[in-house]
């Protein structure tokens, strides 16, 4: 009851924050009853390019969700007290990611009853049956660890002993989660944009960039607006994660460009012509692309020197930076490039219509109004034991 009581009071600014977020999911909401009725026509897909934002929010945010990983494994594994503070902020940022790719995953399907096909008719040799068994277990370990550490921290004892191998299950989980959705690509043979082996690596290198860069963010608009502290030493740790991550994942696009344009295989380097220089006039994704690679370089530049590292400033403008350019890199260039060109040469482009953009920012608002009650409660129990 506490914990409830917390979440229903705030103050002036805190209730405006939250009736704007339900607008933006009222509005979604409006715009998902229609394609309900008319379809996935309302939408930007077409024959060609049969996934598009909704798939690309979900790859994105799987990515998201894994990386609490990064808090968790050093805090438990290793005893590094200094993310005692940051540790249930990560998970409630992983519960709230896992419940958003659930929802994209949801609104994708087009009608909402095919979702049941999927646990009245379980095919264990497809990729999407594991892909929904990691998320929903990764869903359930997490809230699990939440709710019974942060229940814990509010009687001010120590976790139950029962908790520790659901934590540890927790961290090979996480990493499993984006493996797998890694998998649903690099497992079609047609689609040669993603047939590599370093798929996985790639989409775990972005994970432990662009999450953790997130976080950062988050824990730096707690300290400004909360004004707690503890949160500087846990920021620069987790700046050294996202760091090394972020230099790992341009390695990883590095050497896909190398074995594409080094071997001058045609079906693989159409894609990246396709991303950063057009393909038959069509250029629709080159501006984004060439801003998502000029947003790594900038972020690695004040990232990689310690100086600009630390200064918080900085920082922020850095992890700004990494998050937009993994959302631009996954969020479109990824999934609507694989596409295009599709298998027989047909170059046909994808632009979200209007319904479909509110729809993918009502379930971002949905995951943003669960972080903001869930951080909430977080701070309200710690503060009751100040």
């Amino acid at each position: 009851m506490f914990l409830f009581e917390k979440a229903v009071t705030g103050s002036r600014k805190y209730w405006i924050w939250i009736v704007c977020l339900f607008a933006v999911i009222g509005a979604g909401f409006l715009a998902y009853l229609r394609q309900l009725q008319e379809g996935l026509g309302i939408t930007g897909l077409s024959r060609d390019v049969t996934w598009g934002l909704y798939i690309s929010q979900f790859t994105f945010l799987v990515g998201v969700a894994a990386s609490a990983v990064m808090v968790v494994l050093p805090y438990y594994l290793h005893d590094f007290k200094a993310f005692a503070k940051v540790t249930i902020l990560g998970e409630f940022l992983a519960i709230s990611a896992v419940t958003m790719c659930a929802l994209f995953i949801f609104v994708d399907m087009g009608q909402p009853t095919r979702v049941l096909n999927v646990l009245l008719h379980p095919t264990p040799n497809s990729m999407m049956f594991w892909d929904m068994l990691s998320l929903g277990g990764y869903l359930m370990l997490n809230a699990v660890i939440a709710l019974t550490t942060l229940h814990a921290e509010q009687k001010g004892i120590a976790p139950p002993r029962w908790l520790k191998p659901i934590i540890l299950l927790s961290i090979p989980w996480a990493i499993s989660i984006h493996t797998v959705t890694a998998f649903l690509y690099a497992g079609l043979p047609g689609r040669s944009f993603w047939l590599t082996a370093i798929m996985a690596p790639r989409f775990l290198a972005s994970a432990f960039a662009s999450g953790p860069a997130l976080l950062i963010l988050l824990c730096m608009a707690i300290g400004r607006l909360t004004k707690s502290s503890g949160l500087r030493e846990p920021v620069q740790k987790l700046a050294v994660i996202v760091t090394y991550a972020m230099i790992l994942n341009v390695f990883f696009v590095l050497m896909e460009l190398f074995t594409a344009f080094y071997s001058q295989i045609p079906e693989h380097m159409e894609h990246f012509h396709y991303l950063f220089a057009g393909l038959d006039g069509r250029t629709a994704l080159v501006p984004w692309m060439w801003t998502s690679a000029i947003l790594a370089v900038a972020s690695l530049a004040l990232l990689i020197p310690p100086g600009t590292r630390k200064n918080p400033k900085v920082l922020a403008a850095a992890c700004g930076m990494v998050f937009l350019s993994l959302w631009i890199d996954k969020g479109l260039g990824l999934i609507v490039g694989g596409f295009v060109p599709s298998p027989l040469g047909a170059v046909t482009e994808y632009a979200p219509t209007l319904p479909e953009a509110a729809i993918a920012l009502a379930i971002w608002a949905i995951g943003i109004l669960m972080i903001t009650v869930f951080y909430k409660i977080a701070l309200a129990v710690r503060e009751s034991l100040a």
